[in-house]
Order: C-alpha cells, then sequence, then structure tokens
C-alpha cells in the first residue's frame, strides 16, 4: 500500500484556519492535521517527530505548512523548522501566516500586470502601502521593495508606529522601508500626493481612501485594494475591477475579489507543486510572487 500524503499544519494560534486547511484537501494532501499554539521554541522537535516516522520515501508524501497571524513569526518559524532537516530526512514546506503572503504576492503582481499597460514596472515606483502595519502590509511592502520600488508603510496610529513597523520589518527581511503616517486625512493625503501607487491593506470594512482624498491623487497609476467588505478601502474600486479607470483619476484600480482570485490560484498551485514534489522545496512570499506573476502571464497569453 502507498504511503497516504500527509500536511502538518502548525500554527501559533489556538486553531489553524478553515480556509487553509480546505486549500491543503484540495491540492491533493490526503491526511490534513493541524496543531494549534505551536511557538517557535517548539517547532524543530514537532518537526523531526513528523519526518524520522516516515522513512526516506515517506518524507517525499510530507509536508509542514505554517500559518499564524504574524508574518515575520512566521518567516522564523519556516528557517526553524528548515534547520531542523537531517538528510535524507527532508520535508516540503510551506509559510503563509493568515494567507499573508499568497495575498500579498498577488497584490503586488497585478499591480505590476497594471503597471505593465503602461509600459512601466515596479522599479522606480513610489508605493504608500496603507495599513501597512498589518501582515499583508508588511509583505506586500518587501515584495514591492525587492523589486526595485520605494515603499512607505503608513499607519493609522500616526508616523511613530509606521516607522516601528517599517524599520522592523526591513530589518527582518533586508530590504529599505519608510515610515509615513495615516493618522489622520491630511496625513493620507499628503502620503498620496506623490503615490505612483498604492496598495489598500486595512482591515475589513474601513475605507482608507475617500473620493475626496483621490484627489490629492494627481500622480496615481494604480490603486489596489484587498478589502472585499463595504464600504471599499479605496473609494470607487470596485471588489471585481481589474485595472479598470478609477473615477476622477488617471489610474486604474484592481479590487479585492480580482486579487482574490489570483491569491487563490497562487495557493493552490504551491500546495500542488509542494505534494507533487520528488525533491523536498520550501516556499515563502517571493515564491508566491513569482507564482502569482506566472498565473498571470498564462492568463494574459490565454486572452484573459
Amino acid at each position: 500500500m502507498e504511503r497516504p500524503y500527509i500536511l502538518h499544519m502548525f500554527t501559533p494560534g489556538k486553531q489553524m484556519s478553515p480556509f487553509d486547511v480546505n486549500m491543503a484537501a484540495d491540492a491533493g494532501y490526503q491526511l490534513v492535521v493541524p496543531y494549534g499554539e505551536v511557538g517557535l521554541d517548539a517547532v524543530a522537535g514537532m518537526t523531526q517527530d513528523a519526518i524520522f516516522s516516515r522513512g526516506p520515501k515517506g518524507v517525499a508524501r510530507t509536508g509542514i505548512f505554517i500559518g499564524g497571524r504574524d508574518a515575520l513569526l512566521a518567516a522564523d518559524m519556516l528557517k526553524k523548522a528548515q534547520a531542523a532537516m537531517v538528510k535524507p530526512f527532508v520535508v516540503s514546506l510551506m509559510a503563509d501566516p493568515s494567507g499573508a503572503y499568497t495575498t500579498a504576492a498577488a497584490m503586488v503582481a497585478c499591480v505590476e500586470q497594471a503597471l505593465k499597460t503602461r509600459g512601466e514596472g515596479l522599479a522606480g515606483q513610489r508605493v504608500v502601502v496603507l495599513g501597512g502595519t498589518g501582515p499583508v502590509g508588511r509583505i506586500a511592502a518587501v515584495i514591492a521593495a525587492q523589486a526595485g520600488a520605494t515603499v512607505l508603510l503608513s499607519s493609522r496610529q500616526g508616523i511613530d508606529a509606521a516607522e516601528e513597523a517599517a524599520t522592523e520589518t526591513a530589518k527582518h527581511f533586508g530590504v529599505t522601508l519608510h515610515g509615513i503616517s495615516g493618522g489622520d486625512a491630511n496625513a493620507v493625503r499628503h502620503s498620496l500626493a506623490e503615490a505612483d501607487v498604492v496598495l489598500s491593506c486595512a482591515k475589513a470594512g474601513v475605507q482608507a481612501v475617500s473620493a475626496e482624498d483621490l484627489t490629492h491623487a494627481g500622480a496615481l497609476k494604480v490603486a489596489a485594494d484587498v478589502n472585499a467588505v463595504p464600504p471599499e478601502g479605496i473609494a470607487g474600486v470596485g471588489v471585481m475591477d481589474d485595472a479598470k479607470p478609477l473615477a476622477g483619476t488617471q489610474a486604474l484600480g484592481i479590487g479585492a475579489l480580482a486579487i482574490g482570485n489570483v491569491k487563490y490560484q497562487t495557493q493552490h498551485r504551491l500546495l500542488q507543486r509542494m505534494r507533487e514534489a520528488e525533491k523536498a522545496v520550501c516556499y515563502s512570499f517571493g515564491d508566491a510572487f513569482e507564482t502569482a506573476r506566472g498565473w498571470l502571464a498564462e492568463k494574459a497569453a490565454a486572452g484573459g
């Protein structure tokens, strides 16, 4: 009898996201086992419990998924799990805390695709991330910075919170990020005045950019919003908008469900590749970004 495909799912929270459990099952894993309240110090021991019991052949059918809600902690947990492997007992790994890695990757890939319609790319763009202290905002900022953009993290809590998040995230991932205040309407409008791209990663149901705010965004090229709960995070950007002209501006708008479709395809592909890999793989947000780019390129080539 062939050994089953098993995915062990670690989260520092009380419970694993049902969304991720469903995604794992749909990617072909036969046993999906979630573990809650897994701290950083427990990762090495649990990883070795998962690898030594299956033998060299069984590890090819074993994976570990790292969730939670902290984008930086998930990166540390991924490194800890990777360091705990003992050849030839090496299993595939993937981190996607709160879907932040695949959502951020999808968001930035969609923005890049929209910029291409203007004959431009991410390099050299001034990108403002509203809700930049959350997991999606931080990772979207890192991906954009790695692609050559100048990135500013904005926080409704003001400049101190924004600069703290920017410094912490930049140090963790080896990029340059800047903080900018989003503490009131005037601060938001100041940040929009020179923005080429705005990424709205604010909490669901919070409008980060009003129609009046947009009148101050004279240089804006692309506005992307991951908030699917009314009101829209950026006024005028509908959830289904896919590089649709944003009224009152020269920008293109990208809505939450357009981004969400790319996020779904990205996460599904990565989980499926993990399961099918003959040799162990390790996936993080950089891999998610390349996968999202690839899916969008295929879609464009097919005329979609």
